[in-house]
């Protein structure tokens, strides 16, 4: 039997401890099998950012529209992949978890959300590099005079805004991934498409002629969340501040997030039932 929303939520709440203690111990564990462990979580993304600022920075010569390629490429990059682990292993977390499902009465919202708390924790060591890079490339590419601490703090803000974004349509994923496991295999595939789609590696409006796909692609969720993770962290010309944008990223995060945990407890009861 579902629970009524309110109940959920306080279940929910007074299990914060566990959620906090479940998706830090996933965190520590993650490639506790390889020799470099924990480092992989910033080798990964630091590693895909120099292969794509290699092939399409370097290689092609897709600068258009981007004053520093290799600051526009990893932030892109960094936030991409947060966006990307997050929904992946959000949609696997009530299959990868059936039995603890099927043996024990708690709120299965907990599962899909301490996932996400996990690669928050996951990305912090890592915004520091992004961060370290970024400024670095700034300062050899475009002078030290345009680097901007003053902008910094806002990264706090846009990485909670994706945090809820990212966390809503990991809960929506989990419902469905739950019923029809081909979901987990296919959206590798639309991530990939999502990647090219949001502008990780190219800047959108020099690169998309059509108009009307041009303000699709350049105003969806994804995109809007790189474009204030360049604002606060670069100082490209065509990115300056805009607050309208902000507004839009906190509105999408808001949204997403209640939609998201309104689809996944409208299931509640039959998660680990079919």
């Amino acid at each position: 039997m579902r629970p009524r929303l309110g109940d959920y939520i306080r279940s929910i709440v007074r299990r914060r401890e566990f959620i906090s203690v479940l998706a830090t111990s996933k965190a520590q564990a993650q490639n506790q099998n390889t020799y470099l462990g924990q480092v992989w979580a910033i080798l990964t993304p630091l590693l895909n950012s120099i292969v794509y600022v290699l092939i399409f920075g370097v290689m092609l010569r897709t600068r258009a529209g981007m004053d520093n390629v290799i600051g526009f490429i990893v932030v892109g990059t960094f936030m991409y992949g947060f966006f990307s682990s997050t929904v992946t292993a959000s949609a696997k977390s009530i299959t990868s978890n059936l039995k603890l499902v099927q043996s024990l009465q708690f709120p299965r919202a907990i599962l899909p959300i301490s996932v996400a708390v996990k690669e928050l924790v996951v990305l912090i060591p890592g915004l520091l590099v992004m961060m370290v890079i970024s400024q670095v490339a700034i300062g050899v590419v475009q002078g030290s005079e345009l680097i901007h601490p003053e902008r910094w703090p806002l990264l706090i803000p846009m990485v909670a805004f994706l945090f809820l974004f990212s966390s809503g349509v990991g809960m929506i994923l989990a419902r469905y991934a739950s019923h029809i496991p081909d979901i987990t295999n296919t959206l590798p595939f639309v991530l990939r498409i999502g990647m090219y789609a949001s502008g990780v590696i190219f800047s959108i409006d020099r690169w998309v002629d059509h108009p009307t796909l041009q303000v699709i692609m350049t105003y969806q969720p994804v995109a809007v969340y790189l474009n204030l993770a360049r604002q606060a962290v670069l100082a490209e010309t065509n990115i300056p501040i805009n607050w309208s944008m902000w507004a839009m990223g906190a509105g999408w995060a808001v949204a997403l997030f209640i939609i998201g945990f309104l689809v996944f407890w409208k299931d509640e009861a039959r998660y680990g039932r079919d």
